[in-house]
């Protein structure tokens, strides 16, 4: 897909880059990419994968902005509060980048509706903060053979993985699957919301980028991706660790019962 004059001055210090250049830069613009929520990931998240260029990034989200959200969620402003979040986030994409189509989708993905929304995406990157849409975006993007990108968030804490379950290893061995990692949901209560816990507005905009990092490293094929990895960002001491995990062939999607 070729750049225009515009496009290659923006995406200037892109092209200069060997693991980038022409090719991975038009990788980027004939790209589709799938964002699940527009809230503190995604906001970060959006906003990085728009100056990359990134030529479709599609958006769910049912929310409206409130004003507890503008401690973390950058890509909205005091004059958005009341507004859906998918038409402020839109917006504010306009005006980053105009090469940028948003297609926003103001709607809850559930088990319902998942497949068929990520079905016209190529990459998917969940930012979502409940574990029901959690499951039911990787159960959705391995039927779909999409590549996820996936972090959470707590008070002073993130993760971030690459499920990438419809494909194998070298040695013909399963990705892992989200359930690989994490079989079920935490029991109902155990793990406090956002708005009774809190959370540390710029740890969402470093997990944020993390995931557009992960996301354009998978779009212009480079680089080692975070399958069968979990890194795991503490804010308090500023350290990152890995945490490598494996097919389990008790998983429900892969495993040896299928």
């Amino acid at each position: 897909m070729a750049l225009s004059g515009n496009e290659i001055e923006r995406y200037a210090r892109h092209l200069v880059l060997r693991e980038v250049g022409g090719p991975g830069q038009a990788r980027l613009k004939a790209a589709r990419v799938l964002v699940v929520g527009a809230g503190g990931l995604g906001a970060p998240l959006i906003q990085y994968l728009a100056a990359a260029g990134i030529g479709t990034v599609g958006i769910v989200d049912d929310d409206a902005v409130s004003l507890s959200n503008l401690q973390r969620q950058v890509i909205h402003g005091t004059p958005d509060l009341g507004r859906l979040k998918v038409e402020s986030a839109a917006d504010a994409v306009g005006r980053l980048n105009p090469h940028v189509r948003v297609e926003g989708h103001p709607m809850r993905l559930t088990p319902e509706n998942a497949e068929t929304l990520i079905a016209d995406y190529d990459v998917v990157a969940d930012g979502s903060d409940n574990f029901a849409t959690r499951y039911a975006v990787s159960d959705a993007c391995f039927r779909a053979k999409r590549p996820l990108v996936t972090a959470a968030l707590g008070q002073f804490d993130g993760t971030l993985t690459t499920i990438r379950a419809h494909e194998t290893t070298a040695d013909g061995r399963p990705n892992p699957t989200y359930r690989c990692l994490f079989p079920s949901p935490p029991p109902p209560g155990s793990v406090p919301a956002c708005a009774e816990a809190g959370v540390l507005g710029a740890l969402a905009g470093v997990m944020g980028s993390l995931m557009a990092m992960e996301v354009i490293r998978a779009v212009a094929e480079f680089g080692e991706p975070l399958v069968g990895r979990l890194l795991m960002v503490d804010a308090r001491a500023m350290r990152f660790e890995t945490l490598h995990y494996g097919w389990d062939e008790a998983n429900p999607l892969t495993g040896a019962a299928t």
